[in-house]
């Protein structure tokens, strides 16, 4: 297994995206809860580990990407209030199908970022020494990554001691 931080997130990315496929292609209410589940968990642990392993990393080693990683950090933000919400949300609930197709349309837009602008710049800036380094750091973050959402005020907080 690699320990390249690029490679690391984007298994993660690979993994999302089915899983977003996998809910696209859902009909009944119970499989499409059991998916959302299975989002959030994946979703909290890897916005976990960009924001304490990669993000902080990154921003101290290339401050000319500081304007991207505060997106980067914003965009988790906004993702990580839909995963709050839909974590309440029971799957018949009104708005369960909206929400998640949003968060869907948000975290899409987010790792397109990051894979296509974002990933090439970091690679090309960092060697691969550093981010093998990074990766293995995010791996130990990962041992103990929360794997719920916590509350909207702890995840500010969180994002405003990375940023400040």
């Amino acid at each position: 297994m690699s320990t390249d931080a690029i490679v690391l997130l984007k298994e993660d990315h690979k993994e999302i995206r089915k899983l977003f496929r996998e809910f696209r292609g859902a009909d009944d209410g119970d499989e499409k809860g059991r998916i959302v589940g299975r989002i959030i968990e994946l979703l909290t642990v890897h916005t976990y580990i960009e924001n304490e392993g990669m993000y902080p990393e990154v921003r101290a080693l290339l401050p000319d990407l500081e304007s991207d990683i505060l997106e980067s950090f914003e965009e988790h933000h906004v993702a990580d209030v839909l995963v709050t919400e839909l974590a309440g949300m029971k799957p018949d609930a009104e708005r369960f199908d909206a929400k998640t197709t949003v968060l869907i349309e948000n975290v899409e837009h987010h790792i397109e970022e990051e894979e296509e602008e974002w990933f090439p710049r970091v690679r090309e800036a960092l060697g691969r020494k550093q981010l093998q380094e990074i990766g293995a750091r995010m791996l130990e973050l990962k041992e103990k990554a929360p794997h719920s959402p916590a509350q909207p005020s702890a995840l500010k907080k969180t994002i405003d001691a990375v940023v400040s």
